[in-house]
């Protein structure tokens, strides 16, 4: 498996994600650090960290197979759309993004224990944030943050991170909102990473390592930057 591993904080270069075998889970580095640049350099290449635990070194994937959401195959159930409709919440983007990621840490998950988003994660995509590559949406009932989105936009695409809801359904309405948002600015697919029941319920599928890699290349120049389209 080509995996490099380091204990440093020093400048990392990431293996190409090309190299990986096909039977590959994806982890392809060991270690490093979670600087802006690191983080940059990363999703640029289709790579993602997944912290275990604090105590542990960071581990980095770009895995196979690979989800994403085809804009086109979109599908919004009826209960959803009825909720739209009803305009019982407003949306905002990237007005509390601290809040979004921190509600996403603490979000029940289940058959799952403890979070991957480590308090150093949440620093860490605090200041990817603010360097303009992390962008938040929220679900507002009158002044109550309850429910939320964040992920990642680089060189074109939007890579979907987590999400939360403190009312039933208000995850989706989220993740339905930034697909618009998402389509009005020209794309024409998400990365959704793995998919969730949420995910495949609105259309989320997967494909292989190879032609997630192969959309990357196609896509790369081609779009505008995120960095100040989702404010």
């Amino acid at each position: 498996m080509n995996i490099k591993k380091i204990k440093d904080s020093s400048k990392i270069e990431f293996p190409d994600p090309w190299a990986l075998p096909e039977n590959s889970d994806g982890l392809i580095f060991v270690g490093g650090n979670l600087e802006v640049e690191t983080l940059s350099q990363a999703y640029a290449k289709g790579i993602f960290p997944w912290p275990l635990e604090e105590q542990y070194p960071l581990f980095w994937f770009c895995p196979e197979p690979r989800g994403v959401i085809d804009f086109v195959d979109l599908h919004i159930p009826e209960s959803i759309k009825k909720l739209r409709k009803k305009g019982l919440y407003r949306f905002s983007f990237n007005q509390a993004f601290q809040r979004v990621v921190e509600a996403c840490a603490a979000q029940p998950r289940p058959g799952q224990e403890g979070t991957w988003i480590i308090p150093e994660m949440i620093d860490a995509y605090t200041k990817f944030h603010e360097a303009g590559f992390a962008h938040s949406i929220e679900c507002w009932k009158g002044d109550a943050l309850v429910g939320g989105l964040y992920g990642i936009g680089i060189q074109g695409v939007f890579s979907g991170e987590s999400m939360f809801h403190l009312e039933p359904n208000t995850s989706k309405l989220c993740l339905v909102e930034m697909i618009m948002r998402l389509k009005s600015l020209g794309l024409e697919w998400m990365d959704i990473q793995m998919l969730t029941p949420v995910t495949t319920q609105l259309g989320g599928h997967y494909i292989s390592r190879r032609d997630f890699l192969l959309r990357l290349q196609e896509i790369h120049g081609k779009n505008p930057s995120l960095k100040l389209l989702l404010s």
